[in-house]
């Protein structure tokens, strides 16, 4: 994997704004109630919604909502567990040393956040001490995410972390069981991939090792968006 350093804009995050005519308070705030598909016609105001929820206690808590960042239109998006510190703060995923090294990562096979990508979580408020999110938690916010991959529309998902994994394709192995194989489901093509967090906690680039998986993993997954786009 090329480990060469890659420069990220800094975008200061804009202001969480109510879109002209809609009224978050129509839309389920009881996570009993699913919220619909259909429900949000922009990510704008899906977060407008999300900066007011309180479907889960996570809202208690939060700073910002956190909904995602990249092309709206992407092929391939890359679906995480919860909002750290860093992007409880800015309003934006990934964008701490995990999100840093997630985009070299990227960056290593050709592709971008600006063209192929879009990033988002499962829930969109931090979890206390970004622990893990309770199923609970991550029941509340399905319909946003869901709602997120029908806007987006992507060709791959990507998952990071069992909760993605978890929510998405019913898995609940470990990350080592089952990273690098394709699920087909609902005419997309879903990719359980190491966290890069975990990465990070793993240096050695040795044959095996988690870096040397992963650059197996992106590659598959470049070849698979060449396949997908080809066809």
């Amino acid at each position: 994997m090329n480990d060469e350093q890659i420069s990220l804009f800094d975008i200061a995050p804009a202001e969480p704004a109510t879109p002209s005519g809609f009224d978050p308070e129509l839309i389920p705030t009881s996570a009993k109630i699913p919220i619909p598909t259909g429900t949000y016609q922009t990510m704008e105001q899906m977060g407008a919604h999300c900066n007011r929820c309180h479907r889960c206690d996570l809202g208690a808590s939060r700073t910002r909502a956190v909904i995602g960042r990249g092309n709206l239109n992407a092929p391939i998006m890359i679906v995480g567990e919860g909002p750290g510190q860093t992007e409880d703060e800015t309003g934006m995923p990934f964008v701490g040393r995990s999100g840093q090294l997630l985009d070299r990562i990227l960056a290593s096979v050709h592709l971008t956040t600006e063209e192929h990508v879009f990033i988002c979580n499962v829930v969109k408020c931090r979890p206390p001490e970004n622990r893990t999110p309770t199923t609970d938690e991550a029941e509340a916010c399905r319909g946003y995410l869901s709602e997120q991959i029908r806007m987006v529309d992507p060709k791959i998902i990507l998952l990071t972390g069992a909760t993605a994994m978890k929510t998405l394709v019913g898995i609940k192995q470990g990350i080592t069981k089952v990273r690098g194989q394709w699920i087909e489901k609902d005419d997309r093509f879903y990719m359980p991939i190491f966290h890069p967090a975990y990465l990070l906690r793993n240096q050695s680039k040795e044959k095996g090792q988690p870096k040397w998986l992963m650059w197996q993993d992106i590659q598959a997954v470049r070849a698979k968006l060449d396949e997908v786009l080809a066809s």
